[in-house]
């Protein structure tokens, strides 16, 4: 295979030199906030095995371009509102990519810097699904 142009690490860090990073002791202290949606990309396995933050909205990473646009048949009410986006993943990467997207479309959001990874160590509220019968 011949290399690749750029790398999937050049291109979160190009994204997020560009966008805006929210740490996490500072989401914590917004997770009640009337006024942000935290949004969660995780596969819905990652979601199931690791918890969710309380209250986050889920929008799989695949669909999130075509749920925030007004013009697509997919688009959600939710990101119409005039409201704080907030979007994580894991550890990042794929929020940092999928921040970077949204900006370039035109709609405002942040990103968690390093992801789910360190919610639950900072003192972040983790809500689990019960299991399924």
């Amino acid at each position: 295979m011949s290399p690749l142009k750029t790398s999937s690490a050049q291109m979160v860090a190009d994204a997020r030199a560009r966008i805006e990073e929210v740490e996490t002791k500072d989401l914590i202290a917004m997770v009640d906030d009337p006024d942000v949606v935290i949004v969660d990309i995780r596969d819905v396995r990652e979601r199931q095995r690791s918890g969710f933050i309380p209250g986050s909205f889920h929008a799989p990473r695949g669909m999130i371009e075509f749920w925030v646009d007004p013009q697509s048949p997919y688009f959600k009410e939710i990101f119409g509102q005039d409201k704080k986006f907030v979007f994580h993943c894991a550890s990042g990467w794929r929020s940092a990519l999928t921040t970077a997207t949204l900006q370039d479309m035109g709609f405002e959001a942040a990103h968690l810097k390093e992801g789910f990874s360190t919610w639950a160590e900072q003192g972040g509220p983790v809500e689990k699904e019960p299991p399924k019968d």
